[in-house]
Order: C-alpha cells, then sequence, then structure tokens
C-alpha cells in the first residue's frame, strides 16, 4: 500500500498512540515530598500540559476543535484537545441563531481525534522514592499519523521510562470496494525514533503484526544519581546513603520497566 491508494470517501482508519512516561526521584524528607509533589504540580500544570498538546497537533498537522483542561487538588492535571484533519469552517447552521444538533450528531464527528494528557504525581509511603507518570492519548482519523509526535513527546518530559502502545483499528475502503485494515507499513515503533533516542535507551517490543498491535519499552541507559535527588538528599547523603538510594531508584525504574514488583537485595 502507498500514499496515492485511491479510497471510496473518507479514510477510516483510526491510529492510536499511547504513552506511559515516568519519571523518578528521590525525596528524603517529609516536607521535601511535598515540596516535589508543588514542583511537578507547577511544571507540568494544565496551561503547560495544554502548549505541549498544541505543538503535537501543529507537528501532525491537525486543526484543534475544542480545548478542555484541569488541574486538580491535591496534585495532577489534565488536558483534552478534539482535533481534526482537514481546517474546520463554520457552516451556516452552525453560525445562525437556532437550536443546536442533538449530542449524539457532535460527538460522531468529533470523537475521531483526540489527544488528551494525565499527570500522576505519587510519592513511596516509605522509601522517599517519587515517582511521576504521564499519561498521553494521539488518536487520529484520517491520514494523518500520531507517529510524527514521538519523539517531541519523549523529550518534552524527563522520561526514565517509557512504554508506548501503536495500534491501527478498523478499516477504510478503496474505489473498488475493497478493504484496507492498515496504509502504510510499520513492524516497529522504534523505525520511528531519532537514533539518538534509540542509543539513549534499552529497547524491547513486543508486537502482534497480523493484529496491528505494537509495543515498545524503553528504559535510559545512562544513570548518574545527582539526577534524581530532590531538596536536602542533594547535599546531605553519605557515601553509604547514596548507594542504597542509588539501588533502590535502580530497583524502582526497573519494575516499572517489567511490569511486575521484583525481589530486592536486603538493606
Amino acid at each position: 500500500m502507498t500514499s496515492k491508494l485511491k479510497l471510496h470517501g473518507f479514510n477510516n482508519l483510526t491510529k492510536t498512540l499511547s504513552f506511559n512516561i515516568y519519571d523518578i526521584s528521590y525525596a528524603r524528607t517529609t516536607d521535601d515530598q511535598k515540596a516535589y509533589v508543588g514542583y511537578i504540580n507547577e511544571e507540568y500544570d494544565a496551561e503547560r500540559l495544554t502548549q505541549i498538546l498544541t505543538d503535537v497537533v501543529d507537528i501532525i498537522g491537525a486543526n484543534i476543535l475544542n480545548i478542555a483542561r484541569q488541574d486538580y487538588e491535591p496534585q495532577g492535571a489534565s488536558v483534552t484537545i478534539l482535533i481534526s484533519e482537514e481546517p474546520v469552517e463554520p457552516t451556516a447552521s452552525q453560525i445562525e441563531e437556532s437550536p443546536g444538533p442533538l449530542p449524539e450528531t457532535i460527538l460522531a464527528h468529533l470523537d475521531k481525534s483526540h489527544i488528551t494528557v494525565h499527570t500522576y504525581p505519587e510519592i513511596h509511603p516509605v522509601d522517599g522514592l517519587s515517582t511521576f507518570r504521564v499519561d498521553i492519548d494521539v488518536s487520529t482519523c484520517g491520514v494523518i499519523s500520531p507517529l510524527k509526535a514521538l519523539n517531541y513527546l519523549i523529550h518534552q518530559f524527563d522520561s526514565d521510562i517509557v512504554t508506548i502502545d501503536y495500534r491501527v483499528r478498523g478499516f477504510t475502503r478503496d474505489v473498488e470496494g475493497r478493504k484496507h485494515f492498515i496504509d502504510h507499513e510499520i513492524n516497529s515503533i522504534q523505525n520511528y525514533l531519532t537514533e539518538d533516542t534509540r542509543a539513549a535507551y534499552q529497547l524491547t517490543d513486543v508486537n502482534v503484526y497480523q493484529e496491528h498491535l505494537f509495543h515498545t519499552k524503553m528504559l535510559l541507559k545512562n544513570f548518574d544519581l545527582d539526577d534524581y535527588l530532590f531538596g536536602d538528599a542533594t547535599r546531605s547523603l553519605s557515601y553509604e546513603q547514596r548507594r542504597d538510594v542509588e539501588e533502590r531508584l535502580r530497583h524502582e525504574m526497573l519494575e516499572i520497566f517489567y511490569g511486575r514488583n521484583m525481589p530486592q537485595n536486603s538493606r
């Protein structure tokens, strides 16, 4: 299949790119743990997330229909942007003063393409490990591809671990009536990562090609403990304490990467 495929009507394929991005830190004291959550809430508030998603819309060549955003108490934020493939010009019925269409009519049009982000700052109740998780979904309908935003999104956050899912759903028809369940060649999400990104991460794939399901996990290779310390821990840890914290941080990252609880060396 090529981009010159002649379709009967609109391209009805839905392409969805889903991320879980994790940033790990260590905050030693209760005050520092609260300060860390406050820092995350300020650094990645709804306004900042809206700007990131707006950039994604530009990158994939879509157009914004509507934006909804919310900062939560005590922590976290969400943004949802409804998008379209083509510029949307208001019709006469949309501008005239008359009752609008039924809700189901609106949803049928707007549900097709959207971008969402949710943030989850979290603190370990005992160890002082702080895990900031970002969930992102980029879902498009038509010829535009969410894969274009892949590298940009990874580098917009301090991404220690990234899990990515990409799926093509539905089908579209050509002018002869034949169904097409995918309209582009792909055998791995890794093909859409830049060379420097691939070099920086340990990468693992789990793909189900016949179902057009692609899954990639990424774990940052380089580890500098000073990049993971927050507040008092940046200056007050002894050599032994630094080794202990480094072990705990690495263990946390491996558990998230492999998606299961793992035995830890006794301290």
